[in-house]
C-alpha cells in the first residue's frame, strides 16, 4: 500500500485525532537528555523515530551522518526522489504487519522516543525568509480599515503575489518566548513620533513552506514545476507590532514592526503527505499573466485554529480560548504562484529558504487571522472566558496555532506553534 493509503495502520498506536498517523510522517530536528546531538526525526503518534539509528542499523540507505547534521538541510539537499523514497521506507518499517522494527525490541526501544522526552529545534537552517500577502479577505479587511472600503485592494494586488523580504535570523521554533518589541510609533494626537514599547502587538496566522530544490541565479522557476521545489509546510506566526508598522511601512513596507520574531512549528509536513487534500483555489479575476497561470489544483484543505491564553489572573489560573477558525484553501495566491513570482526576475533560492503565506483569513467574523481584524484595530476588544478583554496581546499572553487536514478516520496535522510574550527588555 502507498504511504498515503487511509487503510494503513502502524504498530505505534495513534488516536483518530492525532496529528501524526502513519499517513503523515513529518520530518523535524530533535535532541534528548541521553543524547544532546541534534538529529533528524519523524513524528509518529506520540513518538519520534530516530532516523540516525535506523540508518546505523542499515534500515535506511543513507549514511547516518546525514541524519546527525543538526538540521534537515543536508537530507533535503539530496533531492525530491530521496525525500519520497525515505518516507516510503519509513512508512514500510512502521506498518503493523512488518516485524522488522516492530519485533526488534532493542532497536525499537532505542529508536522510538516519547515526544514528551525530547526537545524539538528549528527544522532547517534558514538562509532567507520571504513573507507574502496572499489572502484576499485579509487584504480587503486591512484595506477597508486604513484606506477606502470601496477600493480596499491596491491596483497591483489582483495581478501578482505581493511580498517582502523578512529576517531569517529571528525565526524561532515553537515554544520560544519573545519580548515585547519597542521602536518608533506615532500617537493619533501627536505630530511627532515617540520611542516606546509597542502598544498594539498582534499575531498573524500563516503557513510557511521550505525550499527543498534550489534554483540558480538567473534561472526562474516555471510554475508548472514549482511545487517540485517545495519540501514541505509548517505553521507560522508572523508576530506584528501594528503601531510600529503603521508609522514605518510607507514607502518600503514592514521593517522593525516584524523583524523581532517569527515563530514556526517544528514538524515539516511533506508535500507528498498533503497530496490527498489538494483542492481548487479561488477563481482569479482578472486572469493572471501567463507566468502565473496554473492548470492544476494547487490549493490545500487545511483547517486552522488560533487559541489565545491570557496572562494568569490573580488566582494564578488561565484558560485558553479559540478566537479564530479558518482554512488555508481560501488563499487567493498559491504556493506555486508565490514561488514562480519570487524567482521570475532571476532571483535564486537556497535549500532551507522559508516562504510565509501571509495572514490567512476567511469570509466570516471568526475566520480573521489577526487581532487587527478580529477587534477592528482594537476598537472592539474580544471578551474571553473568565471576563478578560483583549484588543491586542498583553504581556504574559500565549498564542497557540494548530492545523490539520481531515481524512477518513485520520488527520494529517502540523501539531502546534506556540509563543508567549514577555515584557519589554
Amino acid at each position: 500500500m502507498p504511504p498515503n493509503d487511509p487503510a494503513l495502520k502502524s504498530f505505534i498506536a495513534t488516536a483518530p485525532e492525532s496529528h501524526f498517523p502513519i499517513q503523515n510522517l513529518p520530518f523535524g530536528i530533535f535532541s534528548s537528555v541521553e543524547d544532546a546531538t541534534l538529529r533528524v526525526g519523524v513524528a509518529i503518534g506520540d513518538h519520534v523515530v530516530d532516523l540516525a539509528l535506523l540508518a546505523d542499523a542499515d534500515l535506511l540507505p543513507l549514511p547516518s551522518e546525514v541524519f546527525r547534521s543538526g538540521s534537515l538541510n543536508q537530507f533535503v539537499a539530496l533531492g525530491h526522489a530521496t525525500w519520497r523514497v525515505t518516507r516510503e521506507l519509513i512508512s514500510h518499517l512502521l506498518r503493523d504487519d512488518n516485524p522488522l522494527l516492530r519485533d526488534d525490541h532493542t532497536l525499537r526501544s532505542a529508536a522510538l522516543l516519547p515526544q514528551e522526552e525530547v526537545t524539538l529545534h528549528l527544522p532547517m537552517e534558514i538562509a532567507g525568509y520571504t513573507d507574502f500577502y496572499s489572502s484576499k479577505e485579509h487584504a480587503t479587511n486591512v484595506g477597508s480599515m486604513f484606506r477606502d472600503p470601496e477600493n480596499a485592494l491596491l491596483p497591483n494586488w489582483l495581478h501578482m503575489p505581493i511580498g517582502y523580504n523578512g529576517r531569517a535570523s529571528s525565526v524561532v521554533v515553537s515554544g520560544t518566548a519573545l519580548h515585547r518589541p519597542k521602536g518608533q510609533l506615532k500617537l493619533p494626537d501627536s505630530d511627532a513620533p515617540i520611542f516606546a514599547p509597542s502598544r498594539k502587538l498582534d499575531f498573524e496566522l500563516e503557513a510557511g513552506f521550505f525550499i527543498g530544490q534550489p534554483n540558480a541565479l538567473g534561472d526562474p522557476i516555471n510554475i508548472a514545476v514549482a511545487e517540485q521545489h517545495i519540501f514541505g509546510m509548517v505553521l507560522l506566526n508572523d508576530w506584528s507590532a501594528r503601531d510600529l508598522q503603521q508609522w514605518e511601512y510607507v514607502p518600503l513596507g514592514p521593517f522593525n514592526s516584524k523583524s523581532f520574531g517569527t515563530s514556526i512549528s517544528p514538524w515539516v509536513v511533506t508535500m507528498e503527505a498533503l497530496e490527498p487534500f489538494r483542492v481548487a483555489s479561488p477563481a482569479q479575476v482578472p486572469v493572471p499573466l501567463p507566468y502565473l497561470q496554473e492548470h492544476t489544483d494547487n490549493g490545500f484543505d487545511i483547517t486552522l485554529e488560533v487559541t489565545l491564553k491570557p496572562a494568569e489572573d490573580s488566582s494564578g489560573s488561565s484558560v485558553g480560548q479559540v478566537i479564530c477558525k479558518t482554512n488555508f484553501k481560501a488563499m487567493y495566491w498559491t504556493m506555486a504562484q508565490q514561488l514562480a513570482h519570487h524567482t521570475v526576475s532571476g532571483c535564486n533560492t537556497k535549500v532551507g529558504d522559508l516562504m510565509g503565506s501571509g495572514t490567512i483569513s476567511g469570509n466570516t467574523p471568526d475566520a480573521c487571522g489577526s487581532l487587527l481584524e478580529l477587534t477592528r484595530n482594537g476598537q472592539n476588544p474580544l471578551t474571553l472566558t473568565g471576563g478578560a478583554q483583549r484588543g491586542f496581546i498583553q504581556d504574559g499572553d500565549e498564542i497557540s496555532m494548530t492545523g490539520w487536514c481531515q481524512g477518513d478516520g485520520y488527520r494529517v496535522g502540523f501539531g502546534n506553534v506556540v509563543g508567549k510574550i514577555l515584557p519589554v527588555q
